[in-house]
């Protein structure tokens, strides 16, 4: 048993495992967070940004300037979205006999992997993370392609541009690990070479081993992975959840006495309940309703936001906030509705139990229907016909660099009745997955206020424990951070993995 990490993101990690002769990639994140080193890209010309100054720098050459504006005292590269890869040049991919994905959020590196490398081998998923990793690979490609042609090139990847960067820029750009985003070819053809694998479904690879895919409970279609002989056992249990969701509940029987357990993905908000948070979300939303707001809600298109738009109008019935109009708008808003209602099978038994009344499993089909929630693809969508405020607007990108938010940020953020409310999280940081203060930069003065409301229902370090010491595995591994508390938290010493086991493997970053 050999197991390499080729880098960590916030819902979970990307490895390279090595078991009865057979490589394994599990899982293959994209890290966004170089994203909030860029310029906002407007889908509406933005006279501000457009004014920003260039770098005034004379020791760096005039075309490299122009690709660095200034927001004081932050400095952004103006130019074609960039996102970070695992550390794919740390292995031969080639060498590569299967992928192994857990969920859709875990995937989205996947067409640099399957179209780009010399990768040759079997990737494995099940049917709702193919479809949601679909919508949200399209999503983005949506969003990155509206950056202006003529701000293509990247010449300040170029190593004797990078040493001339603001401090700042420097120290953060990686030009190993940055790239643009793939096409619209490269996903179509990654995911025609996906085998989808049933809930429980025993796949036999080579002959060699055994490969189980097991519910994880944390979204639709999400799983846990069981690789196995008649003789050995590896875990492979990730961003699992033991809340009740719309999800199928965590299947852990299957799970005891492996001889190696790999754990990663437990909640980035561990201070936080996602109980609490939701109602936070709500309390601050419906405040700013009552103050004559308008809320914005930057977000995926797929998982928490049905949670919300389930819980989110009775509470503003109660509130008396019924007339107030709620908005979604991505590329994939409609696929996403939809798809989510035809997947009762991978949900909870309350929603399977609706199939068969028969009702959608999800309340957004009645607020679709009574126009109270409208979905469009974009702007230019037709929601200029209905548009009134105060409202709520469900959008993307969380990072507020690309996408709708960046209009409506545009639009809003100089009214301090306005509001901004995030619901991502951030990788062992205790804050969120793109900083507030980083995030926001961009924008300043900004008068609108902004929420961070983390709602994220996987495993937290007491129920990891409690976990851990059901399924009894024989060794257990789980990132090195793990051992310490989030870095805005230090006295928190209840927010670790402090186990006792026969071996603690503890892994590092390569």
């Amino acid at each position: 048993f050999e197991l390499i990490s080729l880098g960590s993101h916030p819902f979970g990690h990307c490895f390279v495992m090595k078991f009865n002769d057979v490589t394994f990639m599990l899982d293959c994140p994209l890290d966004m967070t170089p994203l909030t080193h860029f310029l906002p890209i407007p889908f509406v010309p933005s006279k501000r940004l457009e004014a920003l100054k260039c770098l005034d720098d004379h020791c760096t050459p005039k075309t490299i300037a122009q690709q660095i504006k200034e927001v004081y005292p932050n400095y952004f590269l103006d130019g074609q979205l960039e996102f970070c890869l695992p550390e794919l040049g740390a292995v031969d991919l080639s060498t590569i006999d299967a992928i192994l994905i857990s969920s859709y959020h875990c995937m989205l590196a996947l067409p640099f992997i399957t179209e780009h490398s010399s990768f040759h081998g079997k990737v494995f998923a099940t049917e709702p993370t193919v479809r949601f990793g679909q919508q949200l690979m399209e999503e983005l490609l949506y969003m990155a392609e509206r950056v202006c042609k003529d701000r293509l090139p990247s010449q300040w990847k170029t190593k004797d541009c990078k040493d001339r960067l603001p401090s700042g820029l420097k120290n953060a750009v990686d030009t190993r690990c940055w790239k643009p985003l793939y096409n619209e070819s490269d996903i179509s053809c990654c995911l025609s070479k996906v085998q989808t694998v049933g809930c429980g479904q025993k796949v036999d690879l080579h002959g060699s081993v055994e490969l189980v895919s097991l519910s994880s409970g944390y979204c639709i279609g999400s799983c846990n992975w069981l690789i196995q002989t008649p003789y050995q056992k590896i875990g492979y249990l990730v961003s699992s959840s033991q809340l009740t969701t719309h999800a199928l509940p965590l299947d852990q029987t299957a799970m005891h006495n492996c001889d190696v357990l790999i754990m990663c993905g437990l909640t980035e908000a561990p201070a936080f309940t996602p109980d609490g948070m939701v109602g936070d979300f709500c309390t601050n939303l419906a405040r700013t309703l009552q103050n004559g707001g308008n809320v914005l809600v930057p977000c995926s298109p797929t998982g928490v936001i049905y949670d919300l738009l389930e819980c989110l109008p009775s509470y503003l019935d109660n509130m008396g906030l019924q007339s107030v109009p709620l908005y979604f708008l991505s590329p994939v808003a409609e696929t996403s509705l939809a798809y989510s209602n035809i997947c009762g099978e991978w949900c909870c038994k309350s929603r399977q139990d609706k199939m068969y009344l028969p009702e959608p499993p999800f309340g957004h089909s009645e607020l679709l229907k009574s126009n109270r929630l409208q979905s469009f693809k974009s702007l230019a969508d037709g929601l200029g016909d209905v548009f009134k405020t105060p409202c709520v607007v469900f959008c993307g990108h969380p990072s507020l660099r690309c996408g709708d938010a960046v209009h409506f940020m545009e639009v809003w953020g100089a009214g301090s009745q306005n509001s901004v409310i995030f619901i991502e999280t951030g990788f062992q940081s205790g804050e969120p997955i793109f900083p507030l203060a980083q995030v926001l930069a961009p924008y300043q003065p900004l008068a609108m206020k902004a929420f961070w409301c983390p709602i994220d229902p996987r495993l937290n370090f007491l129920q990891a424990k409690h976990l851990l010491k059901d399924l009894q595995p024989r060794h257990t591994v789980f990132p090195e951070a793990y051992l310490h508390p989030p870095l805005t938290m230090p006295q928190r010493s209840d927010l670790i993995l402090d186990l006792v086991m026969t071996l603690l493997i503890c892994m590092y970053n390569v």
